[in-house]
């Protein structure tokens, strides 16, 4: 009785001071009824109930409008609270509870039946009573409501729920946080609590209902000169608020424009200049605590970001003997700034290890104390490429520009050297590219240790690497001596062996000057010489290509090839060359030597079948291809294997203008394969040869009388050394 006074006085109290809401609701499931008793009771009074009452098992909140219009709603949360009866712990105490009249409800317990609310039937049957306490509590108000529900009291609904009761609802400003709680007047489990956020402007049930959602839109049309930015869905006679900003990290900056809506859409021109990935557009009308359409249209335009660097500046400090920079844009810089060594003006920078870092904001960066140098160059990176670069190699700073860069591995004072991309062990690390590896490893060890190397940069711990600047011109300069007195060696070797062949000098000066003072019975032809790599069929090729050189005779010898040959590699190069001379008719000429003649042997053993000019019309097409299983392999250093498998093809078929020269001192006999080709044995058959390579059109007179002793005498000279 004590406790059933205490909570008929705080309902007394509660409908004494309270007003209510006239738009909440309440309602119940079915099998329970429920009465709205006051929706604005005294927060923080809560009275106690019988022991075995009705007990919380469960609270939901949920989002839900309150409309007086169906444009004019405010958002809330719905409050749903499941109850149960707790089991009995004696049969009397069933007895003990006392019968209410009541009101049941017409809905079924489910989550997501109809409901509404309680009506005043009454019933007879024995029931329980319980007092349900809401509280809603907001930043800046808070709210209670109290309910009174009944319950059948029957012992098949011992330890189960018995229904929901529905309170609609607690109202909250949008997006902000609304703490819920539920009490029951009854021993055991008497509270629940739960927080939830309003939904904002983002709800589609409030896009379409809550008036400070409805915002106009923005639409951004794109010119060549300038950018349009229209404000659509603005109502008009409202006065709305159109900005242009900045978006950074740091804050944001920017105009803005107070324009009244009229019967066409509202419109803005922006010039292109002004238009970077940044610029964000802001509209909202004119009211108490707006929402505010926000768009930044350009953050993907490529145009942009090429404005903005372009708008871009990098500026490199020398504060206290340490190296600092500044990176300014309009906006914010997603890049790297990665410092790099540049020993030679517009050559590669090197990316100096370890001291990479983020742009951060518009501030002086700072590399950990890197020390200034005039090879020293910092870098943006942004995307995968330098955006921007500054070096030091103006200014009047201590160091040279050919310093060498040493990496020291903390730990371990192993030293290296940083170029082309790599660090090259001392031990294996040449200054100017050649020479004996590791030749100045000891003397840039001692510059280290003796203090003449300019430390760059050294870490916080001892586990980093330190970086070193070292003076390499002494080096150099005693390098460049030692090749100026190997250059004056080699020419006083040189016009040593000049003067012990004076013979052959004059011989080839000769003939040099009779090759350029008058002009010779081959003028205007040209030949593709083919010899193998052995010292004797050198010196066969090259007086032989002396000789015919006086008679007006254009001659190109493989092995050799110069820069074309460096450039595309031997068997490229013998290709195009072979290809070359079958486009102009030119002569092609199979000098045979022994190794060549070893490779004609070993070619025609490894081919299945040796061509013939009757099975190769069939076989062979316009481009001189044979079949792959006819023509063998060759190693790609066998120049001369190489040419066979150019020249068998086009022998088969009796094209090209091929002849075959051997030197019969060391040669015994033509091989099997090369017998398709006119051959001539040299020196003795010289004015045979020399009648092949002047066409059929000079073939009669005696004009090669004067060269046929000529060139055979270079060749016996040349094959007799």
């Amino acid at each position: 009785m004590q406790a059933l006074g205490q909570l008929l006085l705080v309902l007394v109290v509660g409908s004494a001071s309270g007003h209510g809401d006239p738009r909440d609701t309440l309602a119940c499931s079915q099998g329970l009824t429920c009465r709205l008793l006051d929706t604005d009771v005294l927060c923080g009074t809560e009275p106690p109930g019988p022991r075995h009452g009705l007990a919380l098992a469960r609270l939901r909140l949920e989002p839900a409008l309150r409309c007086t219009e169906p444009m004019a709603c405010v958002p809330c949360l719905e409050a749903r609270v499941r109850l149960a009866l707790p089991p009995a712990t004696s049969p009397a105490t069933e007895s003990r509870l006392s019968a209410q009249p009541g009101t049941s409800g017409t809905q079924d317990s489910g989550d997501g039946g109809q409901w509404s609310p309680a009506s005043g039937a009454t019933s007879s049957q024995p029931n329980v009573t319980g007092l349900l306490l809401l509280s809603g509590h907001a930043y800046a108000s808070s709210r209670c409501v109290a309910v009174e529900v009944w319950a059948p009291l029957r012992p098949t609904l011992r330890g189960r729920t018995v229904g929901w009761v529905i309170f609609r609802c607690f109202e909250a400003p949008l997006g902000s946080e609304l703490h819920v709680s539920a009490y029951m007047n009854s021993w055991g489990q008497q509270r629940l609590s739960q927080q939830q956020r309003v939904p904002g402007c983002s709800w589609p049930a409030a896009q379409a209902a809550v008036p400070q959602c409805q915002v106009p839109r923005l639409r951004v049309s794109p010119g060549k000169k300038e950018v349009v930015v229209e404000v659509q869905g603005a109502a008009v006679g409202h006065n709305y608020t159109l900005r242009l900003y900045r978006n950074h990290s740091h804050g944001t900056s920017g105009p803005g424009r107070a324009v009244t809506a009229q019967s066409s859409p509202m419109s803005y021109v922006l010039p292109t200049d002004e238009v970077l990935p940044c610029l964000c557009l802001q509209v909202w009308p004119e009211t108490q605590d707006p929402l505010r359409a926000t768009l930044c249209p350009f953050s993907h335009d490529a145009e942009a970001w090429e404005r903005l660097w372009a708008q871009s500046r990098l500026v490199l400090h020398i504060d206290e003997h340490v190296l600092t920079c500044s990176l300014s844009a309009p906006c914010d810089l997603p890049a790297e700034l990665v410092p790099c060594w540049q020993p030679v003006h517009s050559g590669p920078c090197q990316p100096l290890p370890g001291l990479q870092q983020p742009a951060r904001g518009q501030g002086p960066q700072e590399f950990g104390g890197l020390q200034p140098h005039p090879n020293l160059c910092v870098q943006v990176w942004s995307g995968g490429q330098v955006r921007l670069t500054q070096c030091l190699r103006d200014r009047a700073l201590p160091g040279r520009p050919d310093d060498l860069l040493l990496l020291e591995h903390g730990g371990n004072a192993s030293l290296c050297a940083m170029e082309w991309g790599a660090c090259t062990p001392l031990a294996s690390f040449t200054s100017t590219g050649a020479g004996h590896p590791g030749l100045l490893e000891q003397d840039l060890q001692q510059d280290v240790a003796g203090g003449q190397c300019q430390q760059l940069w050294h870490p916080s711990n001892s586990t980093g690497v330190v970086l070193w600047a070292c003076p390499l011109h002494k080096y150099l300069r005693t390098h460049w001596a030692l090749v100026w007195m190997g250059v004056l060696l080699g020419a006083a070797c040189l016009l040593l062996l000049l003067l012990m062949k004076k013979e052959d000098m004059k011989g080839w000066l000769k003939s040099l000057r009779a090759g350029y003072g008058s002009k010779g019975p081959l003028q205007g032809r040209r030949a593709l010489l083919v010899h193998a790599s052995e010292p004797v069929a050198e010196r066969a090729a090259c007086a032989l290509m002396a000789a015919l050189h006086s008679l007006g005779l254009t001659v190109v010898a493989a092995p050799g090839g110069g820069s074309g040959m460096a450039a595309l590699g031997p068997l490229p190069w013998l290709h195009a060359q072979h290809h070359r001379a079958l486009r102009d008719s030119d002569t092609i000429i199979l000098l045979l030597s022994p190794a060549a003649v070893a490779a004609a042997h070993q070619w025609d053993t490894r081919a299945k079948v040796v061509p013939e000019s009757g099975a190769a019309e069939s076989s062979l097409g316009p481009r001189h291809n044979p079949d792959p299983d006819d023509v063998p392999t060759v190693a790609p250093c066998e120049v001369f294997a190489a040419a066979l498998s150019c020249a068998m093809p086009v022998l088969a078929v009796a094209n090209g203008h091929y002849v075959v020269a051997w030197l019969e001192a060391l040669v015994p006999a033509v091989p099997p394969a090369l017998r398709a080709a006119p051959a001539f044995a040299l020196p003795s058959e010289t004015e045979g040869f020399l009648q092949a390579l002047a066409g059929p059109a000079r073939q009669r007179g005696r004009w090669l009388e004067s060269h046929v002793a000529a060139v055979a005498e270079a060749l016996q000279r040349a094959v007799g050394e």
